[in-house]
């Protein structure tokens, strides 16, 4: 049967009597009813009597433990092998960092930040700055770094990034107004950007951003648009002039040796024969003294063989002789390069020997001499 059939009143859940009025429920006897439910779960008394109700020991160490199990659940985290966890406890940070792997600590006592300290993070900057040279140059430059110290890089400074920017246009600014424009531009780049590098690290070490940095490239580094045609001719210029300087020096030092080998042979030449004449004309000395030392043992026998030797050189470069025959009219010609080619032929066809020629001389000789006794002679 339906509880508002008739008859049906007793299982009414709002707790109507019998025979009452079929109104509304009563919303207080049902709060009631409830209150007394959950104290009776609790360990107290139910009913109307307002009893105080009791909570049971055992729930409350169910409860505490399942908040211990939640809380240390809640307390585990882990850190990547690339990484370091920066530990804050109340706000303060410690001095040891989380190492990789699985690790644990307090909630609401400490708080760990993850930081990757093997990344290789890059920033880029761009500026126009004036050189020592009072040039204004365009430079492009690209640094890269780690994070060294994970506490300094979230401790000390609010925006490291912003700061790392900063100290970068502090450095590129203070190395190119202390350099030339085609330091920057040509082949001083490598050292500026050394230079720069030593200078961003400094600066951020003072700082205590816990940043390092790991290299600097300058990606560019030119004269403004505005002024570039015009650079571009200086450069062209410039390069004009080296090419002249490099032909020239090319020039001195192919004609500076020849010009010192040429002098070196013309010393050797003279040295040479100096060398000869000396030789010579010792050779000629120590022959005429020992010609003296024979003369003065034999005059007339040197006499005639000097006077042989001399005849002998004489026709043995003539091919024709002319001889005045004292006392007479007469000239008497001795074709020497007929007599010569007989000579050979008598012999077989080889040529004279300094032997021959000497015979040959002295019989011409013979025959000059009696042809002129003769001669005088008939004169008489």
């Amino acid at each position: 049967m339906a509880w508002n059939e008739p008859g049906g009143r007793d299982d009414d859940p709002w707790g109507g009597g019998r025979g009452g009025d079929q109104g509304p429920p009563d919303l207080d006897e049902a709060f009631r009813k409830l209150k007394n439910q959950l104290g009776t779960i609790f360990g107290g008394r139910g009913g109307s009597g307002g009893a105080t109700p009791r909570i049971s020991p055992g729930l409350v160490i169910i409860a505490l433990v399942v908040l211990a199990l939640l809380y240390g659940a809640l307390g585990f985290y882990a850190i990547d092998q690339q990484e370091r966890g920066v530990i804050f406890r109340f706000g303060a940070v410690r001095d040891d960092f989380a190492m990789p792997g699985l690790n644990w600590y307090p909630p609401l006592i400490d708080r760990v930040e993850k930081v990757n300290v093997t990344q290789v993070r890059s920033i880029q900057h761009q500026a126009l700055m004036l050189t020592e040279d009072e040039n204004i140059v365009d430079v492009s430059l690209t640094v890269q770094y780690q994070v060294q110290d994970p506490a300094k890089f979230l401790v000390e400074v609010a925006n490291p990034e912003e700061t790392l920017d900063h100290a970068t246009e502090s450095a590129i600014r203070h190395v190119a107004g202390s350099s030339s424009l085609d330091d920057i531009v040509t082949e001083g780049r490598a050292a500026v950007a050394v230079e720069v590098h030593e200078r961003i690290q400094l600066y951020l070490d003072n700082y205590g951003t816990g940043i390092m940095v790991s290299k600097v490239n300058i990606d560019r580094g030119a004269p403004p648009a505005q002024v570039l045609p015009a650079f571009d001719d200086v450069q062209k210029a410039i390069e004009d002039e080296a090419r002249v300087i490099n032909e020239a020096s090319a020039y001195a030092e192919g004609m500076v040796p020849e010009a010192r080998g040429e002098a070196q042979r013309t010393i050797e030449q003279a040295n040479a024969y100096r060398d000869q004449v000396i030789a010579k004309a010792e050779g000629e000395a120590n022959r005429f003294s020992k010609l003296l030392t024979e003369y003065k043992l034999a005059p007339r026998v040197t006499r005639d063989r000097l006077y042989i030797d001399a005849m002998e050189d004489v026709m043995s470069n003539s091919t024709k002789v002319l001889i005045d025959v004292e006392g007479g009219n007469n000239m008497l010609y001795l074709p020497l390069d007929k007599l010569t080619q007989q000579s050979a032929a008598a012999v077989g066809g080889s040529q004279l020997s300094s032997e021959a020629i000497r015979q040959l001389t002295d019989s011409v000789v013979r025959e000059i001499q009696n042809r002129s006794i003769n001669t005088r002679r008939d004169n008489r």
